[in-house]
């Protein structure tokens, strides 16, 4: 099929030759260049224009294109791990394979630009939020200065939320000031000034806290919970955390061993829920990263593949809203499914052929998945410490032990549920294709909506264009009128 479609897609060329500026930027600008720029993860790599795009049309064809041998048939662009035939998830990142043949086809007709008149508008892309825009911004007082040397570091920093009442948000996002080398962040609220002791004794801005001191008097679970990669989403339906008033928010941050002085700004981004919230998202998790949580002990013997194995039961009905699976370099594959009580079966979760350390995310299902009372979840994980990992930590092959450190492994399943309601599982958590006014249903305000986008009235942002483009050709037009007609009629 993949033959034929590249086949068709070569002959219709004789007619309609393939340019840059009509064909391919749309592709590039929508799914490449939220984070190919200045400011983001893939800022060493930018694609914001036609030579960034045509000096590395051959590496981002690999990148595109799948390849049964090395990847297991999963493309490593855009970066999305889970495999899309075992589970589904909100916020699927891929490209469709005419868009990967249109992009090969543009290469092999000499990549032409066409007229630069033509090009799809490069985006007014935000830098302070991947989400929308937060209602408070809490920023570090003052740059950390982090200073070359052989140890990782654990440090901790007080955002302080100067709120005098309690504040229910649908999201807080984390925003690293140095993605480079930022490992993780995590955090909770506190009573205002409770953590002042541990400030005032360091003598440097924040203070040292490997144990996460400073959360012994916490008043939220984890609100912060930050890896490489990861995107916040929004919550919804009454789902959410609440920020209790006079709080500040105490964030452990990991920094790696780094070869030269940097330095770190960090900010933290609340997002508002629209509605009170009614059910407070708990963390559950399975594993962790001290050698105690686990017995027997293990380890990662070199030059072997070593597959480890967990898992924890629900004893009280709960919905599943996200997951996130976490490990380090030598990190391989991981497999999560749960079983209902007193069945086998199992139910899959999230599945990842080929872990990438620094693509990490949280995964949200499109429905809450119902775990009743008794259900078990399952999770495995393949660990690769041979030299054929291109990410191994050690030349030649070393034991690895489980530890907090980059250099040691972890094997942790974090899961976001909420205590069970009936209905949960007819949720959908994600945003309606076509529903551009954000009210949750598409209406005739949609339909009204889209018509001032055509006619010029209405000025689409980066996050809307997908749910009004609802056929994927990258232009707004009569036809998606149609769809959303057909969407609100059905």
């Amino acid at each position: 099929m993949k033959n034929l479609l590249f086949t068709l897609l070569i002959l219709l060329n004789i007619i309609f030759a393939i340019n840059y500026s009509e064909d391919i930027s749309p592709i590039i600008y929508n799914n490449c260049t939220n984070c190919h720029r200045s400011g983001e993860i893939g800022s060493f790599l930018p694609f914001t224009n036609y030579q960034e795009v045509f000096e590395n049309r051959y590496l981002i064809a690999y990148a595109i294109h799948d390849d049964e041998d090395d990847r297991h048939g999963n493309p490593t662009m855009p970066p999305w791990m889970a495999d899309r035939e075992y589970s589904t998830f909100i916020n699927e990142k891929f490209l469709t394979e005419y868009e990967i043949n249109l992009f090969s086809a543009w290469i092999d007709e000499g990549a032409p630009q066409g007229n630069s008149e033509l090009e799809f508008p490069l985006w007014e892309y935000s830098n302070e939020s991947t989400i929308g825009e937060p209602d408070i911004v809490l920023s570090m007082t003052e740059s950390y200065q982090i200073q070359a040397g052989e140890n990782d570091e654990y440090r901790c920093f007080i955002f302080h939320v100067d709120n005098a009442v309690d504040i229910d948000i649908s999201a807080l996002e984390f925003r690293p000031g140095n993605r480079e080398l930022i490992h993780h962040a995590v955090g909770v609220a506190i009573p205002h000034g409770s953590a002042d002791g541990y400030e005032n004794v360091d003598p440097e801005y924040g203070y040292e806290c490997f144990a996460f001191q400073g959360s012994e008097n916490q008043t939220t679970g984890l609100i912060v919970n930050y890896l490489p990669g990861q995107v916040q989403m929004q919550l919804k339906h009454g789902l959410g955390q609440t920020i209790p008033a006079n709080s500040d928010i105490m964030v452990q941050i990991h920094y790696p061993t780094t070869l030269e002085d940097t330095e770190d700004l960090s900010e933290i981004n609340l997002f508002f829920s629209d509605e009170e919230v009614e059910r407070t998202v708990e963390f559950q998790y399975l594993g962790g990263s001290d050698p105690g949580w686990y017995w027997p002990p293990f380890g990662f013997p070199p030059n072997e593949i070593t597959e480890i194995y967990n898992s924890f039961s629900i004893w009280t009905d709960k919905s599943l809203i996200s997951i996130a699976p976490h490990c380090h370099y030598l990190g391989k594959t991981w497999e999560v499914y749960y079983t209902l009580p007193g069945s086998m079966a199992q139910i899959p979760i999230v599945k990842i052929d080929e872990w990438n350390f620094y693509w990490q995310t949280k995964y949200y299902p499109e429905y809450p998945i119902h775990l009743p009372a008794g259900s078990t979840i399952h999770a495995f994980a393949t660990y690769d410490n041979t030299a054929d990992n291109p990410f191994n930590p050690n030349d030649p092959p070393d034991w690895v032990y489980v530890g907090q450190e980059s250099a040691n492994e972890m094997f942790t399943l974090d899961v976001q549920m909420v205590s069970y309601w009936n209905g949960d599982e007819e949720l959908y958590m994600g945003r309606y294709p076509g529903d551009i006014n954000l009210d949750d249903v598409v209406n005739i305000l949609d339909v009204i909506t889209v018509v001032n986008t055509i006619l010029g009235t209405y000025e689409i942002s980066y996050h809307d264009f997908k749910y009004v483009d609802l056929n994927r050709d990258y232009e707004i037009d009569v036809i998606d009128i149609i769809q959303v007609v057909a969407i609100l009629l059905y």
